[in-house]
């Protein structure tokens, strides 16, 4: 008998379907169960047919009516910020996990290698966005040595890997980002800016964070985010820093220093600077995709310590 916990994903376009791919290949936790699209002709359905995977095209509702369904413990929401909260509405009432992948933050924040086991008993989780997955842990880093006074973080990413549920929702991106700089990176204000970069060929995903704090150890704060970096690769190993963690002094009137608060900054003010790219794991998306990859990383690898937990729970 398996004792793997059965998860369903919601959302059959490129994010739903290399969340369903990860879980197949990678999980010795997780066994897929089924898929919910509402497009009946979409690849991500198709291609859950041909590994054997139950699908509907009839949304969550759909997904309710399926026999598979009964047994599904955790549900991934790969569609958008509006659509989550109908979803969340139906599924409630069930008792089923919800692992939002979208901007709704109706659940908590969820960053895996600085909160992850902070919420295992929520019934809903929030995996913020791609950009935050990228730039919040190095925020959290650097405030686990010195407070930061502002955090400001910038996600490029490739034109062609946002598709129609990341451009209908670039206003909860920012919104929902910079909300999570400040309660799960510890910035006592934050702020995200994303680029859609139309190169071609496409670039991969490059995260620059900018952290304003004042006179600290720097080395400490280097050996943080390094540290920090090797946690994310554990899960996403296209993750990197491009080059040392910068340390920018900050001039007396520097309008800069109003983004932080007067009385705390000081007069020995530092901009901390973290230059990232994050290259994807190409399971079903192509390289340059490593926005969408860290999410669908972060997401298997929340839903994987909720699943550990529900276990350890119902053995007691």
């Amino acid at each position: 008998m398996s004792t793997r916990t059965k998860v369903a994903v919601i959302g059959s376009g490129n994010i739903g379907t290399d969340l369903m791919i990860k879980v197949l290949r990678l999980s010795e936790s997780l066994e897929m169960a089924a898929m919910a699209g509402i497009d009946p002709h979409s690849d991500g359905l198709a291609r859950a047919r041909r590994l054997k995977v139950a699908t509907t095209h009839k949304g969550v509702e759909g997904l309710v009516e399926l026999d598979e369904f009964a047994d599904v413990g955790i549900v991934f929401d790969a569609t958008s910020a509006g659509a989550h909260r109908h979803h969340e509405e139906v599924l409630r009432p069930l008792g089923r996990t919800l692992v939002d992948l979208t901007p709704a933050a109706i659940g908590p924040y969820v960053i895996p290698p600085v909160n992850g086991d902070a919420h295992l008993d929520a019934p809903n989780v929030n995996m913020v966005t791609c950009g935050g997955q990228a730039t919040i842990p190095i925020v959290a880093a650097v405030s686990a040595v010195t407070p930061v006074h502002y955090g400001e973080i910038v996600a490029s990413i490739a034109s062609r890997s946002a598709g129609p549920g990341t451009r209908a929702n670039i206003d909860e991106f920012t919104e929902t980002t910079a909300r999570a700089i400040e309660q799960v990176g510890g910035a006592a204000r934050g702020k995200a800016i994303i680029v859609l970069n139309p190169a071609e060929p496409p670039l991969i995903m490059r995260d620059t964070v900018h952290c304003l704090v004042s006179e600290c150890d720097e080395e400490a704060v280097t050996a943080s985010v390094e540290t920090m970096v090797g946690r994310v690769q554990a899960y996403v190993p296209g993750y990197r820093l491009k080059q040392r963690v910068q340390f920018d002094r900050i001039a007396a009137d520097d309008p800069l220093r109003a983004l932080g608060p007067a009385a705390t900054v000081g007069t020995d003010a530092l901009r901390v600077s973290v230059f990232l790219e994050v290259e994807g794991a190409a399971h079903y998306l192509p390289a340059y995709a490593g926005n969408l990859d860290i999410m669908t990383s972060a997401a298997l690898r929340t839903a994987e310590r909720l699943a550990a937990h529900h276990t350890t729970e119902a053995a007691k």
